[in-house]
């Protein structure tokens, strides 16, 4: 990926960590609350500017991926953008600040890697500076301002292109505390409207980010998948020291149409007084360990400890909160603060979900979403509500909640920039990452801010064990040191960390401009690209065994790709360390990373590779399977070319079945190769073949390809291995529809990911075979393939060329699997004039769409490689084949 297409930039990991990248959501003080293109002749390769190769300089939402406030990454700002907006409430000040980073294409020892390797694209390749950044979320007590100011000027978050600095704020403390700003800050505050900016902010983030809204009942979180055009209207229950509940019919169209003065601060100010507790965070943790019982009045008090049938309410119904306090002989000094802390939680609660159920209710909303601060992703508050609105609705409306509750109105403020960066962005324009940052493992970890990647092996070496807790507290380092998975402490004072200050799950959420939906999904609506239900407890605990007991050899790989050094042993053993805590975390509570399948867990592998340095982990072995692989094949081809075309189609369905045995992601696989070559094994596979496969529509697809039908225009191949699987067994294929008249694209991998065969390796698997076939290549230079790669096509008689092209594009991603929602806009322009897509393998075919139907043609080809997979899914058994077709939908 070292070009740049004309509609955005490429971004690739650069060696080193950047300077303010964090891996959490700023930690400051705990005691807070709540286009259509044609292919171009002479082009190689498609590049994509869809995924970049992920470090975590690039990475851009930080923070607790489910219920707090990750931080946003937006790429592709312009320099001048404005970077600081507040919302300065009664209780609690929001900040949210823009850091800007600039990256590079590709870094130039790569970029010289890669030129040495391909030759120069198209005469020159062009390396621009991307400026991107991230978006921070921040908060701290009203009453401790000065600390806010501090922590912008520790910053110099205010600094603007001129001295006239003005920072966007909403909120009544614009205007109360505008004077301290100009005092301290010499800035202006430029006072945006709450309403408007709550609406805003909450409208982005409903659009913008797939996975923000969640529902919560009974500690189960299922998260909501909104439907853009059916958004509206929504009722906005915002949770802050009161609470406002607005109608919002779409952008800028909302009004205030109720509201209640008991809220956040009414929690608060109760609380503080009735159990000293000095923080909005210490009271919810009293009322986890608290029994309501004790204080209010139930129903069973008043009946006998009976239910009261008739009118539905059960013995455990509040009748009244505080009630018993009216007829005990007690003082406040006798009752537990938990308590009174979990009494006063529930009234206010459930007071404010049934004003919210009545006013959605008289407006005839059945939509509710609710945020603010009063919230803070405290379980107990959700499930509260979530009880309230279920009851009074009878089960007619859901309460739903936001995963950056609390920051609506300082990002609508943040978006009241002329420039802000976010118009017309589009949910599958985001792309939701996993970065270790601080290692976790059993739900909190706590640790120093990072710099670099050598300090966060440090870390881990020294606190991070497979299977274990991390409790022992780590000082706070520098307030400057921003970290990787760390916190940033807007006070100098060095204060200790608390062992229960951070839960540090960790998204990323990368935003992407150039990624497309694939227009070829028949239903992109309701399509799902995972086919293993990982909701089933038994089905996740197989398959992080699976993913654990190949972690070794994965490590020794990965380590063997970068020579063996003491470094990348290093590196490998932190991996690992990392690796195991996400798994742990994960069977921990599946849910803390959002909706869970088995590709999120193949791709936050590879993701955790990248993070430590380990870009192409089979990087050798691929190239020596390929090589092995190419001298084989005009063999193969010479065999093909004496068939009939009706047995060739058959043999060359064989070969990709027999060929996509090379997974090295494949325990089965991995003992193969301990029991001969590769060509043995491709050939021991082959002589295996035998129909009916499990799911065999070979002649189905034969059919189709008959010579009385039309043929197809054009073929996209999605190719997986490399070796055998895409030189003896896709090659063939495509150089088939190629004779055939059809126009193929290979589409591969941007990012390495296993063993799998990337779109930057394919035009010199192309190029090598292009000199023993002249189909081939003539169709390669037909594609601008052969301009790119060391070949020289006068090393042997030249026949007719074909003016079929043969073109490669990256599909944007970096996986054995592919979520076809997100692929790059390349990809998605070759796509529209496709009528066949070929889906090869089981990342791309069984582990996701197995199940997704097209607009065109589709075959899915694929070699089951574990034998639970085939017992699910086709009812079968290990080395079973897959040969779907499906027509058109």
């Amino acid at each position: 990926m070292d070009g740049l297409k004309k509609d955005g930039p490429v971004i690739e990991a650069s060696d080193g960590i950047n300077e303010d990248a964090t891996n959490n959501n700023d930690i400051v003080d705990k005691e807070d609350t709540g286009k259509e293109m044609s292919p171009p002749v002479g082009n190689a390769i498609h590049r994509s500017t869809s995924r970049p190769q992920l470090d975590l300089s690039g990475a851009a939402i930080q923070g607790n991926f489910e219920e707090r406030d990750p931080t946003i990454l937006l790429p592709n700002q312009s320099d001048d953008i404005s970077h600081l907006a507040l919302d300065i409430g009664g209780s609690l000040i929001k900040l949210v600040y823009f850091s800007r980073h600039e990256d590079h294409a590709v870094s130039d020892k790569r970029k010289k890697s890669a030129k040495e390797r391909f030759g120069v694209m198209n005469g020159s390749r062009r390396s621009f500076p991307i400026l991107g950044g991230r978006l921070h979320f921040v908060k701290f007590e009203t009453t401790k301002i000065n600390a806010c100011l501090d922590f912008i000027h520790s910053k110099q978050l205010h600094r603007g292109e001129n001295d006239n600095a003005v920072i966007k704020a909403t909120g009544g403390g614009a205007y109360k505390f505008a004077d301290l700003f100009k005092e301290r800050l010499g800035v202006s505050i430029d006072k945006e409207d709450e309403m408007d900016c709550l609406v805003a902010g909450a409208n982005f983030l409903l659009k913008a980010i797939r996975h923000e809204a969640f529902t919560h009942k009974e500690g189960h979180k299922e998260f909501v998948q909104i439907d853009h055009n059916d958004l509206y209207p929504y009722l906005l229950v915002n949770i802050g020291s009161g609470v406002s509940m607005i109608k919002v019919d779409g952008d800028g169209k909302f009004q205030r149409v109720s509201g209640t003065n008991v809220g956040g601060g009414t929690y608060w100010g109760l609380g503080r007084l009735l159990t000293k507790c000095k923080s909005f965070d210490e009271l919810l943790e009293l009322s986890q360990r608290g029994d309501n019982s004790s204080v209010d009045m139930l129903v069973g008090d008043i009946y006998g400890g009976l239910d009261y049938s008739k009118i539905g309410l059960s013995a455990s119904t509040i009748a009244s909160s505080f009630g018993k306090a009216i007829s005990e002989n007690k003082e406040i000094e006798d009752y537990r603060p938990e308590d009174i802390s979990l009494s006063l939680l529930r009234m206010i609660s459930y007071n404010i979900g049934q004003i919210s159920y009545l006013t959605a209710l008289q407006l005839g909303i059945k939509r509710i979403f609710f945020g603010g601060f009063f919230i803070r992703g405290h379980a107990y508050t959700m499930d509260t509500i979530s009880f309230a609105i279920q009851f009074w609705s009878k089960g007619g409306a859901q309460a739903m909640f936001l995963r950056h509750e609390g920051f609506l109105g300082a990002l609508g403020a943040f978006m009241s920039y002329e420039k802000h960066g976010l118009d017309d962005l589009m949910v599958h324009q985001l792309v939701e990452r996993f970065p270790m940052g601080a290692p976790y493992t059993g739900g909190k970890i706590h640790g120093p801010p990072l710099g670099d990647l050598n300090e966060k092996i440090s870390w881990m070496e020294k606190f991070v064990r497979k299977g274990t807790k991390i409790t022992a507290p780590v000082p706070m380092a520098s307030p400057r040191t921003t970290g990787l998975g760390g916190f940033e402490a807007p006070s100098s004072k060095g204060d200790a960390l608390r062992s229960d200050e951070s839960n540090l799950n960790v998204g990323v959420l990368h935003l992407v401009p150039s990624l497309e939906v694939f227009p070829l999904l028949a239903d992109p609506k309701t399509y799902e690209p995972n086919t293993i239900d990982l909701a089933d407890p038994n089905e996740l605990e197989y398959w992080f065994t699976v993913l654990s007991d190949h972690l070794p050899d994965l490590v020794d790989k990965a380590v063997a790709s970068e020579g063996g050094t003491d470094d990348a042993k290093r590196r490998g053993n932190a991996f690992a360390r990392a690796f195991s805590a996400h798994l742990a975390r994960l069977m921990e509570e599946p849910a803390a990373y959002g909706k869970l399948g088995l590709a999120n867990l193949l791709e936050l592998r590879e993701e955790c590779l990248r993070e430590f340095n380990f870009f192409d982990a089979y990087s050798t072995i691929k190239q020596r399977e390929n090589e092995a692989s190419l001298a084989v094949l005009p063999d193969l081809l010479m065999e093909l070319d004496s068939m009939s075309e009706e047995t060739r189609l058959l043999t060359l369905i064989e070969g990709v079945l027999a060929a996509n045995i090379f997974d090295w992601g494949s325990r089965a696989c991995v003992d193969l190769y301990h029991k001969g070559t590769i060509i043995e094994i491709y050939r021991m596979s082959r002589k295996k073949m035998q129909r009916p496969w499990r799911v065999d529509d070979f002649d189905a697809f034969k059919e189709r390809m008959g010579s009385g039908n039309v043929r197809h225009k054009r073929a996209l191949l999605f190719v997986d291995n490399a070796g055998a699987d895409v030189v003896l067994g896709m090659l063939p294929l495509a150089r088939e529809l190629l004779r055939r008249g059809t126009e193929v694209v290979l589409v591969a991998n941007s990012l390495p990911a296993l063993n799998d065969v990337t779109a930057m390796e394919l035009p010199e698997i192309v190029a090598e075979a292009a000199k023993h076939c002249d189909i081939l290549r003539g169709a390669a230079e037909a594609g601008g393939l052969l301009m790119d790669a060391m070949i020289n096509v006068q090393d042997s008689p030249r026949k007719k060329s074909s003016s079929t092209p043969l073109m490669v594009v990256e599909n944007g991603c970096g996986s054995p699997c592919i979520d076809l929602r997100q692929v790059s806009s390349d990809l998605a322009a070759l796509a529209k004039d496709a009528d066949l897509v070929i889906l090869e393998g089981m990342g791309r075919s069984l582990h996701t769409n197995y199940n997704a139907r097209f607009k065109c043609d589709a075959l899915k080809l694929a070699m089951v490689k574990n034998q639970r997979l085939a017992e699910k899914l086709i009812k079968g058994n290990i080395y079973d084949c897959v040969c779907r077709y499906e027509p058109a939908c």
